[in-house]
């Protein structure tokens, strides 16, 4: 759990009501911490593409009395991330491994109970609704987030069609991509502590265009609300350097469900054609060899390699 003085929710706290350049250095501390936390005011400003003075001012505008203090603030909150190596070796050191994986499952468990008790039945079907109306639908995830937009982004891309995965390392990057977004389009940005600010300004971006924004995110109080009208909100603490993705991995999973009941037929279509495609160019022989009911097609390379 986050304190209320630290470094990381000061910016989240502050981020909608700052100007474009310290929306900018905010943006970049968030992703690149380890960088930044060495990097004099001058360096930053350097790097970001601001004067040293707007950076000096956006430290004073967190609460600190300049960029020192701000500093040894980056570099507090930098070590407490860091020694969450220390802190799991105290809480599982003296627990044997199947105490450790009781404790994690169980732990998982909590969180997915706490998430049906909290997740808005209106804003899931909200967002069912607005995954299928919409003319292309983005999806955002970054860090630890991305293997959640890449399972989301395989099945919608079964379901419907104009699904366009935003990835990229770059900010400029993002908004290219997003180039062409406007009101008859949506956007998914997925997002849990640490926020990422690459997430948080695309969705601000599809907020200016008018575009439908949902957000799957941990709570209420979570910065990336700021900027969507239908929050998914799915658990995910921290039990140790790994984030628990177990309950929002679930409500992206309800997710393909309801949209796979609303349209069947669409994707009954869409997966027999590719069941097609499959069989047509062999997709499967070779490197993910799927036999059923143990028959082996005549034609399987394999099949002609033992019997010459």
């Amino acid at each position: 759990m986050q304190q209320a003085h630290d470094i990381i929710t000061r910016m989240n706290d502050r981020y909608m009501k700052m100007s474009k350049g310290h929306k900018a250095i905010a943006a970049y501390i968030s992703d690149h911490y380890e960088q930044a936390v060495f990097m004099t005011a001058s360096r930053l400003g350097e790097t970001v593409g601001v004067s040293e003075s707007t950076v000096v001012r956006f430290a004073s505008g967190l609460g600190y009395e300049g960029y020192p203090e701000f500093q040894k603030a980056l570099e507090e909150w930098v070590k407490n991330k860091l020694n969450s190596v220390q802190k799991m070796g105290t809480k599982y050191g003296k627990s044997t491994k199947s105490e450790i994986l009781q404790a994690v499952l169980n732990s998982d468990i909590e969180k997915l109970q706490d998430t049906i008790v909290n997740l808005d039945a209106a804003a899931f079907e909200t967002a069912v609704d607005t995954i299928l109306e919409a003319r292309c639908v983005y999806l955002i995830g970054v860090r630890s987030c991305e293997p959640l937009a890449d399972f989301l982004h395989f099945y919608l891309n079964m379901i419907r069609g104009n699904i366009i995965h935003v990835k990229t390392t770059s900010v400029t990057e993002i908004f290219e991509q997003m180039i062409r977004i406007d009101e008859r389009d949506a956007i998914i940005g997925i997002s849990f502590p640490r926020y990422s600010m690459r997430t948080l300004k695309a969705m601000e971006f599809a907020n200016d265009r008018n575009a439908k924004v949902i957000t799957i995110t941990d709570s209420i109080h979570s910065p990336m609300n700021l900027y969507s009208s239908c929050n998914l909100l799915a658990r995910s603490d921290m039990v140790s350097i790994v984030d628990s993705l177990v309950a929002p991995l679930s409500v992206i999973n309800a997710l393909v469900v309801a949209l796979c009941m609303k349209e069947p037929d669409v994707v009954k279509r869409n997966l027999e054609t590719l069941e097609e495609v499959w069989n047509n160019y062999q997709v499967y022989l070779n490197d993910e060899i799927n036999f059923i009911d143990g028959e082996i097609p005549l034609n399987n390379p394999l099949v002609k390699k033992n019997e010459s």
